[in-house]
């Protein structure tokens, strides 16, 4: 049964970074893609990184690009997303996605985690 838990989320002032983590399990990570969505209150889930299976290709939404940086380890069976100078409409709750291919399209994943609150301060 394939289990996708994210941690690290907290409270961060504007400005401010903050590492988060999802850690895999129950089938082989290196083989599956991997992607970062987000859902702030009162709004539609939306795509923010992906990563491919092996980490040469990335992908962000507009809004992150140059701020989130999303890397995977795959010894660990864990990826990360790094995230700095956040500002407060990043916050939100962040959830990992594991599929075939990555994608800004939640449909091309198989599985979910359960999120993590991220919440910035103004």
């Amino acid at each position: 049964q394939v289990q996708l838990v994210e941690s690290g989320g907290g409270l961060v002032q504007t400005g401010g970074s903050l590492r988060i983590s999802c850690a895999a399990s129950g089938r082989t990570f290196s083989s599956y893609a991997m992607g970062w969505f987000r859902q702030a209150p009162g709004k539609e889930r939306e795509f923010v990184a992906a990563i491919s299976w092996s980490g040469g290709s990335t992908y962000y939404t507009a809004s992150v690009k140059g701020r989130f940086t999303i890397s995977r380890d795959n010894a660990k069976n864990t990826v990360y997303l790094q995230m700095n100078n956040l500002q407060p409409e990043d916050t939100a709750v962040y959830y990992c996605l594991q599929g075939d291919h990555p994608s800004d399209s939640t449909d091309e994943y198989d599985y979910w985690g359960q999120g993590t609150q991220v919440t910035v301060s103004s």
